[in-house]
C-alpha cells in the first residue's frame, strides 16, 4: 500500500486542474462515481463548488470520500 499521492487531472468547468490523492482515494472516489452513475470530472465539481474558499479541492474530496463510507 503506497500512501504516495498520485497526480491525475481533471476537468472542471471545462478547465483542466490537476488533484493529488492517494491511491486508495481514488479507488473509493471511482466507487463512489460508479455507485452514483456520474463521471468523475461531474461528481468532482460538484464537490468543487460546495467546497469552502479556504479548502483545497483535494481535501475536499477525500473529505467527500470519508462522509459517504462513514454515512
Amino acid at each position: 500500500m503506497s500512501t504516495r499521492p498520485i497526480k491525475r487531472s481533471l476537468t472542471l468547468k471545462g478547465h483542466r486542474t490537476s488533484v493529488s490523492l492517494e491511491d486508495e482515494f481514488w479507488q473509493a472516489f471511482r466507487e463512489i462515481c460508479a455507485e452514483k452513475k456520474k463521471p468523475i470530472n461531474v461528481l468532482a465539481a460538484e464537490i468543487d463548488a460546495s467546497r469552502e474558499a479556504d479548502t483545497g479541492l483535494a481535501s475536499a474530496i477525500r473529505l467527500y470520500v470519508l462522509r459517504h463510507f462513514r454515512g
